[in-house]
């Protein structure tokens, strides 16, 4: 599951086992990427909140799928399967389009999503990608690309939240060899 030292929730005592029961996911499993920080709960705690925050919050205003798939596309960047599994089943439930869904993944694993997106999605998509691979290279340039396709201030920030949580996230996950295990796929 991990390549350091963890302690499973069937072992959790005091702080660890309460916030192992706060963040349980709704089929009441225990996800291995907040497994992995059991040794230091607290950042369980800040991971979940981030999570929740930037992909589960009610005033969410772009499309979940859409965020789903903006967290899947930073794993594939990075290298990184754990986040790619579970988003990216999210992101395709979610569109619940099978052809739809075809055609993205086909564009992600040829990085190539002007094949399928123009506007500010395709933009927006664009940002993920320079935010992950070159955050230093970002300029107000780029912010004026995006809402000149069409994107709000309020959607721009969403996508750099996103991203910059699944930055975070996949990168704890490989450094630490997190796999996804017997971990059950899928949030909603």
């Amino acid at each position: 599951m991990t390549w350091i030292q963890t302690i499973p929730p069937d072992q959790a005592k005091g702080e660890l086992k309460e916030i192992y029961e706060k963040t349980k996911s709704p089929h009441g499993t225990y996800d291995n990427v907040y497994i992995s920080k059991s040794l230091r709960p607290q950042t369980i705690l800040g991971h979940d909140l981030l999570y929740r925050a930037v992909l589960h919050h009610p005033d969410v205003q772009l499309q979940l799928w859409f965020l789903e798939l903006v967290a899947t596309y930073t794993g594939i960047l990075l290298n990184c399967t754990y986040s790619p599994t579970h988003h990216g089943s999210n992101y395709r439930r979610l569109l619940n389009d099978p052809a739809r869904q075809a055609e993205i993944d086909e564009a992600m694993a040829a990085d190539r999503f002007e094949d399928t997106f123009d506007g500010k999605q395709l933009e927006l998509l664009r940002y993920t990608k320079k935010l992950t691979l070159t955050p230093g290279e970002i300029t107000r340039d780029d912010i004026e690309v995006m809402q000149n396709a069409g994107a709000d201030d309020g959607e721009i920030l969403e996508v750099n939240q996103v991203c910059s949580v699944f930055n975070y996230s996949n990168r704890s996950l490989a450094g630490l060899g997190v796999d996804v295990g017997d971990d059950r796929v899928g949030f909603y």
